[in-house]
Order: C-alpha cells, then structure tokens, then sequence
C-alpha cells in the first residue's frame, strides 16, 4: 500500500502496525469480558470435584469386579 508521499512501506511498519492494532483489539475484548464471582468459582469447583469423585469410584468398582471375575475364570481353566 502506498501512503500518501507516495512510497511504499516496508515489512516493519506493517508488521509493527499489525502487532499494535492486535494488542489494542485484544485490550478492547478483554475489558468486555465478565468475570465469575467467587461464590459461583467455589460452587463449580465442588460439583467437579464431587463428579470426579463419583465416575472414580464406579470405575474402581467396575475394576475390582472385572479383576475378581477374570480371576474366577483363570481358576476354573486351571
């Protein structure tokens, strides 16, 4: 692009232009943004934390079964 003396830019100032523009747009978008409260941060935490607590302990059971169940067809081939 030609400004208007009528030279061309180089690399630097276009990449210096575009580097500018992208910290002041994202400046911009991070005003914009709306953080959570704490109360609803703690509230998030405990129901993944009680999710994860739940889906392991059905895995650890579903684990123990199959082991229990392989180990009683192991004996009976013997």
């Amino acid at each position: 692009m030609a400004d208007k003396s009528g030279k061309k830019e180089n690399f630097f100032t276009k990449a210096g232009k575009s580097i500018s523009k992208f910290f002041r747009e994202t400046k911009s978008e991070a005003k914009k943004m709306v953080w959570p409260t704490p109360r609803s941060v703690f509230k998030n935490t405990g129901v993944v934390l009680a999710t994860i607590i739940v889906i392991g302990l059905f895995v650890f059971g579903l684990d123990t079964l199959l082991v229990n169940l392989l180990g009683l067809i192991m004996n009976v081939a013997k």
